[in-house]
């Protein structure tokens, strides 16, 4: 996950292959929490962890099977999260890299760690990214 504060800097800090100017499938979204902090999650694992991003990603692409979107965010690849905190988005964000991660391991799990005073806001963010 990775968190970046200023737009400018986006470009540089990205591989080549995952600036989305540079390819036609964009292989990192960018989740942007309401205070302007940006985060960079793998597509896949944002729209496998949530429901609702993947709504966004690639629930309006065209019936004809062209990479064409009619949703913003599946064009753009930025998923913009106005009402969300950024403490809460980085929480989502590590969840969704956790759950990716251990889905399918047949080892111990370790805990997932939710601090007390920011649990009643991660439970209705995650109601509302269904993840």
């Amino acid at each position: 996950i990775r968190n970046m504060t200023s737009s400018a800097d986006i470009d540089s800090t990205l591989p080549a292959d995952t600036n989305p100017s540079t390819t036609d499938e964009v292989k990192f979204v960018k989740i942007i929490s309401a205070e302007g902090h940006s985060f960079f999650i793998p597509r896949d694992i944002a729209c496998s962890g949530s429901t609702t991003m993947a709504a966004m990603l690639r629930g309006g692409e065209d019936d004809d099977g062209a990479d064409s979107y009619r949703f913003v965010e599946g064009r753009e690849g930025v998923v913009r999260l106005p009402d969300i905190r950024c403490r809460i988005v980085e929480k989502i964000c590590q969840y969704l890299m956790y759950k990716s991660q251990y889905s399918h391991s047949n080892e111990r799990i370790p805990d997932f760690v939710i601090e007390p005073e920011i649990s009643l806001e991660l439970l209705l963010a995650s109601n509302y990214l269904d993840c």
